[in-house]
């Protein structure tokens, strides 16, 4: 990921949810269509299948995603017109016997795949992820997956993290939000044209919402129960529209299914991980499918559903369901559990072979659980049901959070942070620790943090809210540390490369009296430029707010020193007047903001600390897949700088622009290669962000780097 928000594996793309209940229909005159439903078993293959083709890294269907919409309008559709028929034979609904369907219809597969993915994720996921995929477990078992997904795409420093195998649980988490309150709505305003009013102000209001999360705060927009309403809402309208849809042109009505077919299929084609979702771009899979269901009730042998429904789409169509439960476990865990980094091929076929987990589970329990009489002649054994297998789901993830995975340990390394506070010449000892420290084969008994523990751990000005997130662009908060009377006053600005060495640098300040204002926020460099946000899924705007905020605060207070940081990646790319810039055309784009920057702050002393040298992918990860061989995690200086071009284009620049440049490059690293734990302290949380554990070590290194002694 996405977060990216939607991102592929191979480049991991994020999951979309499975479909709902066959479709049967009542019979009324001006309700829904009557009986089975072929076209729409065959519309749920082509969904799923949609879904696994694009979570497999086929590129050529990256917009496979819009099986999510698919998913919706067909469940929104097939509830409502059982609900309806419910309501025209008996006047009204019986609550219990609808969710102990549903619980009936739904939870045992799901179960099934729940324990079998954790049980997997104990034995082959890395042990600094198991805490978290059994947090999944239990936020899937209580239908609320979808707002963990949606408050960790919005945060920075879990941007980059490996997607959980469990996330494709939150499409059923929405259905499950959607379906506590559909039925509670029908009842209270059942007669068609009261319906049909509150269904249409809820499919505009929902509609409007997405639209302006889509553009706010991307992550919440794609993940929200709020935000998807409105296509389960179509669907329920199509429903509910029923009679009149029936009495369309037996032409039209083809036309209808055809267009509709073709809508979906456009959009799987055309849209891809940088198409800001759902938003606007929703409404062509979601018309399109509710184009094809709408004409299928009156397209005779005309319609799409010749095609979509025959026997090969109704069996995938059959086992749907299913196949989506499995596909996106077996496709995050297969490579973890047979050490090969995943291909489009190997991908397809670990695919099919979740196709036949499915077909397995839908006869061995899907199917005979749901048609089991016993079950289906009291509503309230199929509640009962629900209850016992939700409560053996969060019994067993609680359990097995606590349970992390052992990884083997070697003898106790010498401790960073005593070393170098005691040492008389830090930044030597600091070199010699390093190499010391390549080529180690066990995890130190000692290590600090423990590695589940490093990616929850951050600095301070995190939890003061003087770190921004992506969307804040305040820095008007009081955000004084070091020795808040001291009589000089240092900044430190910039992204959250500048945040991770803020322990380092407030223990500087205060050691020599001074004040220390840090602003920083996330993925906001320094230089005068305008970037695209890869989770916001548009331009970075908030950055370009901030950073003037900050550049006018610095220039208003007239500090003694100014320590700015960032990082050298390009995230997204620079936006110019002429549109997004490759990276490789970028570098004198990123000098010249760079140069804007110090200009506009001219005759403040400055420091630039470059970034900091990069480890392999995630260091814990790394660490914990290599518990004994952790010299493999090593990484050469030469690919560990990112950059370098620029860095030195940049480096130059600054200099020649009067400022001091720091290389932070020695303090990681030695005889060409940096390893991710020196002495008993891991360096990274992350794939490119300091432990604060670290930081606080080497902060005599970085206080004489800052304070350069006569």
């Amino acid at each position: 990921m996405s977060y990216s928000v939607h991102t592929t594996i191979v480049g991991q793309r994020r999951p979309s949810p499975a479909g709902e209940v066959r479709g049967i229909a009542p019979r009324s005159a001006d309700g829904p269509h009557i009986g089975f439903r072929p076209d729409i078993e065959g519309l749920r293959a082509i969904a799923v299948v949609l879904v696994v083709l694009s979570h497999a890294g086929l590129s050529r269907f990256a917009g496979g995603y819009v099986g999510v919409d698919v998913f919706f309008v067909i469940s929104g559709f097939l509830i409502t017109t059982l609900l309806i028929k419910e309501l025209d034979r008996t006047g009204t609904v019986s609550l219990r016997g609808f969710y102990a369907r549903r619980a009936v219809r739904l939870l045992p597969v799901s179960t099934v795949v729940l324990v079998a993915t954790v049980a997997a994720a104990w034995f082959w996921v890395p042990a600094t992820r198991f805490a978290s995929i059994s947090t999944d477990a239990l936020f899937s078992t209580f239908y609320g997956i979808n707002w963990r997904l949606a408050y960790e795409g919005t945060d920075y420093l879990n941007a980059t993290a490996a997607p959980s195998p469990l996330q494709h649980l939150w499409s059923l988490a929405v259905e499950e939000q959607f379906y506590l309150v559909w039925p509670l709505l029908l009842l209270a305003f059942w007669a068609r044209r009261r319906v049909l009013v509150a269904l249409t102000v809820l499919v505009v209001v929902s509609l409007a919402v997405s639209v302006q999360q889509t553009t706010a705060a991307a992550p919440w927009a794609y993940f929200g129960s709020h935000t998807r309403a409105w296509e389960l809402g179509i669907g329920a309208l199509v429903a509910v529209l029923g009679g009149f849809l029936r009495r369309t042109p037996k032409g039209i009505a083809a036309l209808l299914t055809w267009g509709g077919l073709g809508a979906v299929l456009i959009a799987a084609v055309t849209f891809d991980e940088s198409t800001p979702f759902p938003g606007y771009a929703a409404l062509l899979p979601v018309l399109g499918t509710a184009a094809v269901i709408a004409g299928g009730s009156g397209a005779g042998g005309w319609g799409a559903g010749r095609v979509i429904g025959t026997g090969p789409f109704r069996f995938i169509g059959k086992l749907s369901y299913g196949w989506y439960l499995w596909h996106w476990p077996v496709l995050m865990i297969w490579p973890l559990a047979l050490g090969r980094n995943p291909t489009v091929k190997t991908n397809l076929a670990f695919a099919a072979a979740a196709l036949g987990l499915a077909w397995v589970t839908y006869h061995l329990v899907e199917n005979p659980v749901r048609t089991r009489p016993w079950l289906r002649r009291r509503a309230r054994r199929g509640v009962a049901l629900g209850v016992a297998l939700s409560a053996s789901s969060a019994v067993l993830a609680l359990i097995a959070g606590q349970f992390t995975p052992p990884l083997p340990t070697g003898p106790a390394a010498p401790d960073l942070l005593a070393q170098l506070a005691g040492a008389p010449d830090p930044r030597n000892r600091l070199t010699q620790l390093i190499t010391q420290s390549i080529g180690a084969e066990k995890l130190p008994a000692n290590l600090a943090p423990r590695l589940s523990d490093a990616q929850q751990q951050s600095p301070q000005i995190y939890q003061d809210q003087c770190h921004s997130n992506y969307t804040q662009a305040r820095t008007d908060q009081d955000c004084v540390y070091g020795d808040p009377a001291g009589a000089r006053t240092m900044y430190l600005i910039g992204d959250s490369h500048a945040a991770h060495w803020f322990p380092a640098v407030e223990a500087a300040a205060r050691d020599h009296g001074w004040r220390l204002i840090a602003l920083t926020k996330a993925a906001c460099q320094m230089p005068q430029v305008l970037t695209y946000n890869e989770v916001l899924k548009r331009p970075y705007t908030e950055c370009v707010t901030w950073r003037n905020q900050v550049v006018q605060r610095v220039v208003r207070d007239k500090p003694d020193l100014v320590v700015m940081a960032s990082n050298d990646l390009d995230n997204g790319g620079i936006i110019s007047p002429g549109g997004r810039i490759k990276a490789r055309q970028a570098d004198p784009l990123w000098v010249r903001g760079w140069q804007q920057t110090w200009h506009r702050l001219s005759g403040t002393p400055m420091i630039l600390l470059q970034d900091t040298p990069l480890p392999k992918g995630n260091a814990p990860e790394c660490a914990a897949v290599n518990a004994r061989r952790l010299a493999t995690c090593d990484r050469r200086v030469v690919r560990a700088i990112s950059e370098r071009g620029r860095r030195s284009l940049i480096a130059n620049a600054a200099k020649a622009s009067g400022l001091r440049v720091i290389d932070p490059t020695p303090w990681l690293c030695g005889q060409g290669k940096c390893p991710i734990i020196i002495g008993n302290t891991l360096v990274y949380k992350d794939n490119s962000h300091l432990t604060v554990a670290y930081a606080k070590a080497v902060a005599p290194v970085v206080e004489r780097a800052l304070f350069p002694r006569p």
